[in-house]
């Protein structure tokens, strides 16, 4: 369960488990609380710049972070339980998007974001399978 938090906590290896992600790097932090990352993601063909920050850090159980652009907020959060021998993973991506995006999401993007959310649970798995 450690090496499992260890990796997804890491938020520069959203690249190899997050599908929208085309870059993530650390910009100050020791990887736990209060860490700060710069990601770079693609999502609808656009490319999105956030700000993240590590607001939540309790090893190996669970993670919270943060990313902020000036219009959009994503809080990404993760709690880890052993089943055995392997460990259960709960991930949910928030997103607070502004006026009038906030009103559409429902009705216009709401398939995209879950088809994403479906890609991002299966590519997890495909790479926590390999290491």
């Amino acid at each position: 369960m450690e090496d499992v938090f260890d990796f997804l906590s890491d938020f520069e290896n959203t690249g190899q488990w997050d599908p929208g992600t085309i870059e993530t790097r650390r910009q100050s932090g020791d990887g736990g609380l209060g860490t700060t990352y710069r990601n770079k993601s693609r999502f609808m063909k656009r490319e999105v710049d956030l700000e993240y920050e590590t607001i939540g850090f309790d090893r190996p159980t669970s993670f919270v972070c943060r990313g902020r652009n000036g219009r959009t907020t994503a809080t990404d959060r993760m709690s880890f339980t052993r089943d055995g021998d392997r460990t259960q993973i709960n991930y949910r991506a928030e997103f607070d998007f502004p006026f009038p995006v906030n009103v559409l999401v429902p009705l216009m993007i709401r398939r995209k974001l879950e088809k994403l959310a479906d890609e991002t649970v299966e590519q997890i798995k495909r790479t926590l399978d390999v290491r």
